[in-house]
């Protein structure tokens, strides 16, 4: 299961795509926006192609844990 930090940025990686071909890629990173609500759906927000946050069906997601400079070279990146 995901862990839950309110401060530590959360990553997932993208296993599917289907009907979201032009918003995510498969096997790409990306950072999760916290949604309680969303998650009450088996929804998640994330930070797709467009660079907005949306949401996708969860279960097209898998979570990851990042080294502390990969995760410092996003937060550069944002």
């Amino acid at each position: 299961m995901m862990k839950q930090h309110n401060l530590e940025t959360q990553f997932v990686v993208c296993i599917k795509n289907e009907g979201y071909p032009a918003s995510l890629e498969l096997r790409k990173i990306y950072q999760v926006i916290p949604d309680a609500r969303a998650a009450e759906h088996r929804l998640i927000r994330v930070i797709d192609e467009s660079g907005e946050d949306y949401l996708y069906p969860a279960d097209y997601f898998v979570p990851i844990e990042l080294p502390q400079a990969v995760e410092k070279a996003f937060a550069l990146a944002a």
